[in-house]
C-alpha cells in the first residue's frame, strides 16, 4: 500500500485550531489509524491534517503561480 503521506519527519509547527465536519474528521481518524499500521508510528490527527494541507497546497499549480505574484515587487507606475 502506497500512502499519499509517508513516513513523518519532525519539525517546527504553528497552531492553528480547524473546525471539521463529522464525516471529515471520521476520515482522518481512519487515515491516521493506516498510517500508523502502515508505518508503525501514531500521529496525532491535528499533525495528520497538517502533512495533508501541505501536500494540497504543493500540488495545487494555479496556486504556486499566483503565490508567486504576490512576491513579485509591484512595477512603478510613472
Amino acid at each position: 500500500m502506497t500512502l499519499k503521506i509517508g513516513p513523518i519527519v519532525e519539525r517546527a509547527s504553528v497552531r492553528l485550531a480547524v473546525v471539521l465536519p463529522p464525516n471529515t474528521h471520521d476520515a482522518l481518524a481512519d487515515y491516521a489509524l493506516i498510517h500508523a499500521q502502515a508505518f508503525g508510528k501514531e500521529l496525532a490527527l491535528g499533525d495528520l491534517a497538517a502533512l495533508m494541507i501541505e501536500r494540497f497546497l504543493k500540488s495545487d499549480a494555479a496556486f504556486r503561480r499566483a503565490r508567486k505574484s504576490l512576491r513579485q515587487p509591484k512595477a512603478a507606475t510613472e
